[in-house]
């Protein structure tokens, strides 16, 4: 389950995996965006480190100098409110929303508000003495190359971010410092009573209904509905060979993996379980027509020509308690533990001094 509370996203970042707050398909490169702003944080400390101590003490001069707030001295940078704005800019672009005036400023307080609330976790971690190995990063971090298809892709994005993978390292390392000081301060405390989760379940019965299902296998022999005539008849002659084969006995997942032409060849055309609404109209309604274990005559769509097996059914239905049991209470128990971090977060904030300078 991830944490559904915008604030708290908002408070930790794409980078954090805490207490199963996964990044997504694009979370590779959010996770390098965060990085720029924690650099530039980095290189603010050794300023600081060298001798800047007016910037640390909130003189004009410091906040001319590009501070967004402070944290019980520690320094947010324009530079790091600016790249994390950008950040929720340009995913309310891709979203397709155009947010107005009012939007965007709310939208600004919420990122300063998230970064001053993700900087006193990061302080109370220190504080508490958190430590986070060398090979729980290194694990992270193998993670997120894992998402590039090559080490040279991985590094041109960083690259691209203005970072260095030792960056990237310190960060994760300061991540999983806060999720272990989460888990230890509340999520660890969390409790849920089997009779929460059958309440759920009982006063919910529309998210445990399961339409029909059926999990079937094909052979593709692709064909544009544009081509030739001569060319609709050389995939059409294709398929029929395919078709004889089937017949004659030859095993459906062997011919689908020498012949089809879908990425599912390689397993052996299987499908999974889809529901109705999912495939185009012709492939669908062939696929709930057949019985499980029979095979289709040759179906033609927008894709080309297919044969069909089906190899399972599910009847529609509501799913059970006790299958659906341990999914429920770790939703609930995610509810609890969001609202649970807010309050841990506000009770940090209350005892810290922060000044705040961003617009």
């Amino acid at each position: 389950m991830k944490y559904s509370s915008a604030r708290f996203v908002m408070i930790l970042g794409v980078s954090l995996a805490l207490v199963g707050f996964a990044p997504s398909a694009q979370a590779a490169e959010k996770d390098a965006a965060k990085e720029t702003r924690k650099e530039t944080a980095a290189k603010n400390t050794a300023k600081k480190d060298a001798g800047s101590k007016e910037e640390k003490k909130g003189g004009d001069k410091g906040n001319a100098g590009g501070r967004a707030a402070t944290v019980n001295g520690t320094v947010i940078t324009m530079a790091e409110y600016e790249t994390e704005t950008s950040r929720y800019e340009r995913q309310m672009e891709m979203s397709g929303q155009t947010p107005d005036e009012a939007q965007v400023t709310d939208m600004k307080k919420k990122v300063l508000d998230g970064l001053i609330g993700r900087e006193v976790l990061r302080q109370e971690a220190a504080k508490l003495g958190v430590k986070v190995e060398d090979q729980e990063v290194n694990k992270q971090i193998d993670g997120i190359k894992k998402r590039f298809p090559s080490e040279e892709e991985f590094k041109n994005a960083l690259t691209r971010m203005n970072l260095t993978e030792d960056g990237l390292k310190k960060q994760f390392s300061q991540d999983l410092a806060i999720k272990k000081m989460i888990d230890q301060q509340v999520a660890g405390k969390v409790v849920v009573s089997p009779e929460e989760t059958r309440a759920f379940y009982d006063t919910h019965p529309e998210m445990f209904k399961m339409p029909e299902m059926v999990r079937a296998s094909h052979i593709l022999v692709k064909a544009d509905p544009q081509a030739s005539d001569a060319d609709k008849a050389k995939a059409r002659e294709k398929m029929a060979a395919v078709q004889k084969r089937i017949k004659g006995g030859e095993d459906f997942a062997a011919v689908a993996k020498e012949v089809s032409e879908c990425p599912s060849s390689e397993n052996g055309g299987d499908l999974d379980f889809f529901q109705k609404g999912q495939m185009v109209g012709p492939f669908e309604d062939t696929a709930f027509s057949l019985k499980t274990g029979e095979v289709s005559d040759v179906v033609e769509t927008q894709f080309g020509y297919h044969i069909i097996k089906v190899t399972d059914k599910k009847e529609s239905g509501t799913i059970g308690y006790d299958e659906i049991k341990d999914r429920i209470e770790q939703h609930i128990k995610q509810d609890k533990v969001n609202q649970q971090v807010s309050l841990y977060i506000d009770q940090l904030k209350s005892k810290a001094k922060i000044e705040t300078y961003a617009k």
